[in-house]
């Protein structure tokens, strides 16, 4: 492996104040872009100077490339509208500067691109024609690459967008909806590249929207994607199971059948396992992908996550805080697992030396314990073990904790009781997983690591655990009373705006469907193997997306606020 790769958005997010923060690219409405000269120039030096800690830590780590946001934001072209290009010719100048300082580092620079951001102008120009639109990235990327003849490559992103919280002239939509019109764009860009001598890295990452929306999972869609793919600027980047960042997960096939370039993408700052306010140690889940990815062919490296990713209050900047030490553990295992081959125990005490820590074996127990912790009552395990595809997407392993939001209401229940068995087992490992926390907090003590934080991961796994007795225990108003009170406490322990918190969502108000129905429903609708049976293929695939279309104009709030307003939408699968 050659390419070590980790994101470097997170100077930008200094001083940010949103409560709930999207965490998928730089916040360039954050920037000081309109303001006055004086404000724009201490808020880039502020980036700047923070850019530099960031790159010298990730270089000592072993990192050799940074990616950075956004095509859209840094390349100019007569087509866009003269507010647009304006905060184009601004930003080329602040950037220009700080990719100076990154290649004083000796580290390459990859800059992501979502297919395709438009203005309203470009808009009109382009329309929905796909060749039309390759055409103008292709123009485009010629002219950023010549006007920064520092950048490696370009990261594309065809299969997820921009989310509904995302507002301004700029907007990044869903414009390639099949695996044809991806394999054009590749075809119409690559000459680019090779004469370029740049990488073009596609991110095979999408969220079930369109034809397109299975291939990160369905080896037909990559093959039609892949065809007449043959190029050495060309990079495949797939996240190392069939979902996004989740437990459970096996590897990808595709590593294994494909024979391109490829590189595998990993999360150190783990989105849905509380963003580094906690540890959530990734060294046994990774070592074991390590050891898989030996025997798939072409892989040039890694392209680890230590800040993108999710819509989350939680604020640590990896590399920049000094409380950050989870997310960059996590960060120096993976290069020492996928770069130097050695075990977690080894890439632990090999962290330990280079940062001070007298207790390495405690740090170690600490870590794996995190692990064994997140896996067993984070996730709910007979549940996550379950391999289960809804239309185009793998369904995610977790689902009664997403983000930081645990809920706890009876339409959540009746769905755990249908798929798990052994209800009391659940319960009682529970339990079992809480009590190591407990002695996590010893060990944190010992090693000198924050405490306060392994306290708050037993308060939020707490409301878990406890979460897991409403959902397979007869139902009581004890159970009910228990929750208040528990909800109760640790709202006064992190009241809104503390730097800890979860959002204890719970309602009590029956879910009429009997459980007998909706696993009946849920059989019907949900498949264990990835192919399409007869029945998705002439009603999920089709008829489901057109009736959920006139019933969304009919009843537009039908999904839960939460589904509505969160990333892209729920709603996307069913286009």
């Amino acid at each position: 492996m050659e390419l070590f790769l980790i994101d470097a958005i997170g100077p930008f997010f200094r001083g940010h104040q949103r409560r709930r923060i999207n965490w998928s690219k730089i916040p360039f409405h954050h920037l000081a872009l309109k303001g006055p000269e004086p404000e724009r120039r201490a808020q880039f030096d502020r980036i700047a100077e923070d850019m530099r800690l960031f790159t010298s830590r990730v270089r000592a780590m072993g990192y050799n490339a940074v990616s950075l946001d956004d095509v859209a934001h840094l390349a100019d072209h007569p087509w866009y509208e003269e507010e647009h290009r304006s905060t184009v010719r601004i930003l080329q100048k602040e950037f220009r500067r700080l990719y100076a300082g990154i290649r004083t580092e000796g580290l390459a620079i990859y800059v992501t691109m979502d297919v395709l951001s438009f203005t309203p102008q470009l808009r009109l120009r382009l329309g929905q024609d796909h060749k039309k639109i390759a055409a103008f990235v292709r123009e485009l990327l010629a002219g950023l690459f010549s006007e920064f003849p520092e950048i490696s490559g370009i990261i594309l992103r065809v299969g997820e967008s921009d989310g509904r919280d995302v507002k301004g002239l700029l907007r990044s939509e869903l414009c390639l909806r099949k695996p044809g019109q991806l394999n054009y764009l590749l075809k119409t860009l690559l000459p680019l590249f090779e004469e370029e001598k740049r990488r073009l890295i596609l991110r095979n990452w999408t969220v079930g929207a369109y034809s397109i929306g299975d291939f990160i999972w369905h080896r037909k869609t990559l093959a039609q994607v892949l065809t007449g793919i043959d190029s050495k600027a060309f990079v495949l980047s797939l996240k190392y199971g069939e979902s996004d960042f989740f437990r459970y997960l096996d590897v990808n096939p595709h590593f294994f059948e494909t024979p391109v370039q490829k590189i595998v993408e990993l999360q150190a700052r783990r989105e849905y396992e509380g963003c580094g306010e906690y540890p959530s140690f990734i060294g046994g889940d990774y070592a074991a992908y390590a050891h898989a990815l030996t025997k798939a062919e072409n892989m040039l490296g890694i392209s680890v996550w230590c800040q993108t990713g999710g819509w989350l209050p939680f604020r640590r900047l990896a590399f920049l805080d000094a409380d950050a030490v989870w997310t960059e553990i996590n960060a120096f295992v993976c290069v020492q697992l996928f770069r130097d081959r050695v075990d977690p125990g080894e890439a632990v005490r090999r962290y330990a030396k280079a940062h001070g820590i007298l207790a390495p074996e405690a740090l170690l127990q600490l870590l794996v314990l995190s692990e064994e912790v997140v896996k067993e009552l984070l996730y709910l395990p007979e549940y996550a073990r379950r391999r289960l595809f809804f239309r185009r997407v793998r369904i995610p392993p977790l689902l009664a904790v997403y983000w930081n939001t645990l809920f706890i209401n009876h339409s959540i229940r009746k769905l755990m009781r249908s798929f798990v068995c052994d209800q009391r087992r659940s319960i009682a490992g529970a339990y079992r997983a809480l009590a190591k926390i407990d002695r996590m907090i010893d060990l944190a003590q010992e090693a000198a690591l924050p405490v306060e934080d392994i306290r708050f991961m037993r308060e939020s796994f707490f409301l878990f655990a406890l979460a897991r007795e409403y959902y397979f225990l007869p139902y009581s108003q004890e159970i009910r009373s228990r929750i208040r009170r528990a909800k109760k406490r640790y709202k006064r322990h992190y009241p809104p705006g503390s730097r800890y918190r979860y959002r204890i969502k719970t309602s009590f108000r029956p879910f009429r469907m009997k459980r007998r129905y909706l696993g009946w429903l849920s059989r019907v609708l949900l498949r264990s193997q990835p192919g399409y049976r007869l029945l998705d293929r002439l009603v999920f695939l089709h008829l489901l997306s057109l009736g959920y279309g006139l019933l969304h104009r009919a009843q537009p709030k039908i999904l839960p606020k939460f589904a509505r307003k969160n990333a892209m939408g729920l709603g996307t699968v069913f286009k």
